[in-house]
């Protein structure tokens, strides 16, 4: 088990002990506070962090099985701690495990390898680099880092005392965007990125439209949920979420059961995906429809009927109102807890799409 703490002077502890926790229950976490203790706990056991209040000051302690969930817990309680102690400015100084390095351990430098058009608007970009490994897990999402133009070599966040990384100044720093590792082979030291192309590129899909071998990109990671098996599946999203469906669909066991339902524009971005033989893939087109501003998906996924036993996961990513109708709709109408559902906003109407995972 990992372990780190830290601890600020203060006379406040108690209120702050209860708003961290009340801040992070309202978005999701499991956390509870009483007389100035609280607990926070990482899904699927990952980590816990304990806040204890007393003797004028603020006491926390991590533990985690992972080098992830620990960074995990650092990151969340020095932004919380920071925010809701913003007039006494806390200088938050985590010692233990994971503090004594220089380079974030979340950090890789990453090569363009090859290139290639999977359908007329995905396109896979196979990167290659050291120490892989702790990428293959179950949790779906890294952060592309995208040098600034002009910027040689490339400058990376490095790690701060208080967990959460220092970055560059303005003019030199990556822009981030999150996606899906699509395949990853850390044994020969690559992985495989899928990108949707659009007609008026942002950051990300512009740097994929042009990228070639050779070229120089960071990696942050892994993130997100890590998704557990449940014997009766409803998987949904549109293009941008194909990659992490396809992602959960290969690890499901072989008698899952369950619908995956998958929204693009037609025929041309269908793509193969490895799938249980109980779980039925259905393409969804929406020929011209707005993506994003139509009800294909959202129809699709709450006409999808669920067993009647509890052994259940619902998991949906697509533009951000859809997430929260269908968060809405599993939470609220079918009484799922956050444990069997999932809706990820995976990109917003107002932005460019590039913005998906």
């Amino acid at each position: 088990m990992l372990k780190a703490e830290a601890t600020i002077p203060t006379t406040a502890g108690q209120s702050y002990v209860a708003a961290v926790c009340a801040r992070l229950a309202q978005s999701d976490f499991d956390a509870s506070a009483e007389a100035g203790r609280g607990r926070i706990a990482l899904v699927d056991g990952l980590g816990t962090g304990t806040l204890e209040a007393d003797d004028g000051r603020l006491h926390m302690r991590l533990e985690s099985r992972t080098e992830q969930g620990l960074s995990v817990l650092k990151f969340l309680l020095s932004t919380q701690i920071e925010e809701v102690a913003a007039a006494e400015k806390p200088e938050v100084v985590w010692t233990g495990d994971g503090c004594d390095v220089d380079v974030l351990p979340s950090l890789r430098e990453m090569t363009v390898l090859r290139v290639a058009d999977i359908t007329p608007h995905v396109r896979r970009i196979t990167l290659t680099g050291k120490d892989l490994k702790r990428f293959e897990g179950d949790s779906l999402h890294v952060r592309l880092l995208f040098p600034p133009e002009g910027v040689h070599p490339p400058e990376w966040p490095k790690p701060g005392k208080n967990g959460r990384p220092v970055w560059p100044p303005e003019d030199r720093r990556p822009a981030q965007r999150v996606y899906t590792i699509r395949r990853i082979d850390a044994a020969a030291g690559e992985l495989d990125i899928d990108f949707v192309l659009h007609a008026a590129p942002g950051i990300a899909s512009g740097w994929a439209a042009g990228a070639r071998a050779g070229q120089v990109i960071g990696l942050m990671g892994p993130g997100g949920r890590e998704m557990r098996p449940a014997a009766h599946v409803l998987l949904a999203g549109d293009e941008t979420a194909i990659p992490a469906m396809a992602r959960i669909l290969a690890r499901l066991p072989a008698e899952t059961t369950g619908q995956a339902m998958i929204e693009v524009e037609d025929e041309r971005e269908v793509q193969d995906l490895d799938h249980p033989p109980g779980v039925t893939l259905l393409w969804l087109f929406r020929r011209g429809r707005e993506p994003g501003r139509n009800d294909i998906l959202a129809d699709a996924v709450m006409a999808a009927p669920l067993p009647d036993h509890d052994d259940v996961l619902c998991w949906l990513g697509a533009e951000e109102a859809i997430a929260r109708r269908i968060r809405s709709y599993w939470r609220e109408e079918k009484g799922l807890d956050r444990a069997k559902c999932l809706a990820v906003g995976y990109w917003k109407h107002a932005l460019t799409q590039e913005e998906a995972a």
